[in-house]
């Protein structure tokens, strides 16, 4: 696991080459054991990395690495677990080897394969190769988008790295937000690809390769998205739970390869403890895992993670953090999450990364089932209510729409605040006005994606009006549903949190959090194999009887007892409801001041005024609003000043 960054420029070379130097430093973290650069000043190319040692931890590992007939040369970030296999088959094709790296495996099939070398990667990956003979720069990221990769590019210099902080260094980096940015932020709590914060700034898509020839970047894909269609080859829950059993045995194994310490976050979820079973099948000595707990009880999931680890003969570690030790990690996310970022389980992310970092250098998690085995409520709400409506007769839907209309929606809103606090949390909402116009445009129009976006927006379109005055730009979100109109709506749900929010949100959070304390997190229920197989399951091995991951929980009953795993879904959150209320008042009142926000235009000061005052004296949950109003606010303050 590593940091790369780099550049193509035909003029101004001496100048991108002073800066190549001060982008690799700014990526030290990602990789503490070493660093390289590179140059063809001719060609106008320069490579840069920043090493972590995980496989052959000899300095034979250095990048950038060329091939064995010189002819290419690379910089990479990740692991490519079936690096062996493609090593003897290359070696047969009378390819040679210097050292034990996957890295010196896959320069070499580039050679042999070109870029149909990418469809025979199985792993994680973020890959700069510069081919001398044809002169052509190839950029390429995995298939579901685990290791992240930046590219800046202004129709003629292009720039690439790992993290926008590297960017950043270079003279030839404009730093200008782009303006679709904000409003994509406030509704999503983070910027969907291909976007970035920045104009001309963007990430490369999951599954796609970029190449440029000095002129002209193109980018095409050379691994999509399953369509999640159900195949009559898996039918019968035994036979599709062997299936499952073998594949993500073998996956889990496969990311056991490892010249360095490795463990597992244990949260003592499903996902989680799945992996570590699996680990614990196939591994000769007790797996390390490390778990984060809080003093909170309805935060508090280390209990469980204990008496799993227990179960499974496990070596476990865990920490409780104190409200101290997760307040001091605030003022850090800026600099670590380089673009706003607004999901706040960052921080017992990071907290849990420092654990496992004091014990361990590879660490893997269970990221990746819930969006592939129906994990989360608000798929089920979200059908059951879609369902609903679309029983009902149009006429009758619009009919009790433009009587629904005629309430006013404040009086509504007022009627609902009484009772409010005797409401569960997950049923209260923060605006009430906001969610009764949504429902009246839903009941009018039956959009699955409008029902859903009441789910997991922060913002309507009509609220961002009123807070930024700009609409809110379409986003691959919107592609998603589109493209997958013809399925069930389970599926159509699962497939676009697998485009958007798992890539953009949830693997960013990782990545960044492990990767500051240069941790490795491997996540083998992403392997593009099971993704493939889960795409094909029928959808009652998901979702049976109101409760998802049926499958998933069906298989690890082999190996655990179900009263370890069976509970409700706690999620990894934070008490930030109360640290804004209290230890982050005077953080919060300062960043969303209405002098300062008056003084930088963007938002409007009475509508963020009120949502304070609102949160602060106990009248409305306005937690997460502001969090993401805080976040934008800290991130302006580090990158932007």
């Amino acid at each position: 696991m590593c940091g790369i960054v780099g550049f193509a420029c035909s003029n101004n070379f001496t100048k991108c080459q002073h800066d190549l130097k001060k982008a690799v430093s700014a990526i030290s973290h990602r990789g503490p054991d070493a660093d390289g650069v590179w140059y063809d000043a001719a060609a106008g190319i320069g490579l840069g990395h920043r090493r972590l040692a995980v496989i052959d931890l000899s300095s034979a590992g250095k990048q950038p690495m060329v091939s064995d007939d010189l002819a290419a040369l690379i910089a990479y970030n990740g692991e490519v677990y079936n690096f062996q296999t493609l090593r003897e088959t290359l070696a047969r094709l009378g390819h040679r080897f210097q050292t034990d790296t996957d890295t010196e495996v896959i320069v070499n099939a580039f050679r042999e394969w070109g870029v149909n070398c990418l469809e025979r990667l199985t792993g994680m990956f973020a890959i700069a190769l510069w081919d001398r003979e044809k002169k052509r720069l190839l950029l390429a990221r995995d298939r579901m988008g685990i290791k992240p990769l930046y590219y800046y590019f202004d129709g003629q210099t292009l720039l690439f790295a790992s993290e926008l902080k590297a960017l950043i260094k270079f003279s030839a980096f404009h730093r200008d937000i782009d303006e679709d940015a904000l409003p994509l932020f406030l509704h999503y709590q983070y910027i969907p690809a291909p976007k970035s914060v920045f104009k001309n700034t963007y990430k490369l898509p999951p599954g796609c390769y970029a190449q440029f020839d000095g002129r002209q970047l193109t980018i095409k894909r050379y691994w999509d998205f399953p369509a999640i269609t159900p195949s009559p080859k898996i039918i019968r829950a035994d036979d599709a739970l062997e299936q499952l059993d073998d594949l993500l045995t073998r996956c889990v194994a496969d990311r056991l390869i490892s010249d360095a310490p490795l463990g597992a976050l244990l949260s003592g979820g499903i996902d989680s403890s799945m992996v570590v079973a699996l680990m614990q099948k196939v591994s000769a000595t007790p797996v390390q895992t490390f778990s984060i707990g809080f003093r909170e009880p309805e935060y508090n999931e280390a209990p469980w993670a204990a008496q799993v680890a227990r179960h499974l003969g496990a070596h476990h570690t865990e920490l409780y953090a104190s409200p101290e030790d997760a307040l001091n990690l605030i003022p850090k996310l800026p600099e670590i999450y380089d673009e706003p970022f607004a999901d706040s389980s960052a921080i017992p992310t990071l907290l849990v990364s420092q654990l496992a970092r004091s014990k361990v250098t590879v660490a893997l998690s269970g990221d990746g089932g819930d969006e592939q085995f129906c994990g989360y409520v608000r798929y089920h709400s979200t059908a059951s209510m879609a369902d609903i409506f679309s029983k009902a007769p149009i006429v009758i839907r619009q009919h009790l729409a433009r009587l629904l209309s005629r309430l006013p929606s404040q009086w509504i809103a007022n009627c609902y605040q009484p009772w409010r606090r005797f409401l569960p949390q997950r049923y209260q909402v923060a605006n009430f006005t906001d969610k009764w116009e949504k429902l009246i445009r839903i009941l009018d129009k039956n959009r699955l994606q409008d029902i859903y976006r009441m789910t997991i927006s922060l913002w309507s379109d009509s609220e961002l009006s009123a807070l930024i005055n700009r609409p809110r730009p379409a986003s691959i979100y919107e592609n998603c549903f589109e493209q997958s109109e013809t399925w069930s709506t389970l599926s159509r749900l699962m497939y676009t949190d697998q485009r958007t929010y798992l890539p953009d949100a949830l693997l960013t959070k990782v990545d960044r959090a492990s990767m500051s304390v240069a941790l490795e997190v491997r996540v083998p229920l992403l392997d593009h194999r099971i993704v493939e197989f889960t795409a094909k399951l029928p959808e009652h091995l998901k979702y049976q009887n109101g409760t998802g991951k049926y499958l998933l929980q069906k298989l690890l009953a082999r190996y655990l007892p179900r009263q370890l795993f069976e509970r409700p879904k706690m999620g990894f959150g934070v008490p930030l409801n109360r640290w804004l209320r209290h230890d982050l008042k005077e953080v919060l009142t300062d960043y969303l001041s209405y002098d300062r926000l008056k003084q930088e235009g963007l938002f409007n000061p009475s509508e963020v005024e009120c949502k304070i005052k609102a949160h602060l004296s106990g009248q409305a949950n306005e937690q997460y609003r502001l969090w993401a109003l805080l976040m934008w606010e800290m991130w302006r303050d580090k990158w932007m000043n």
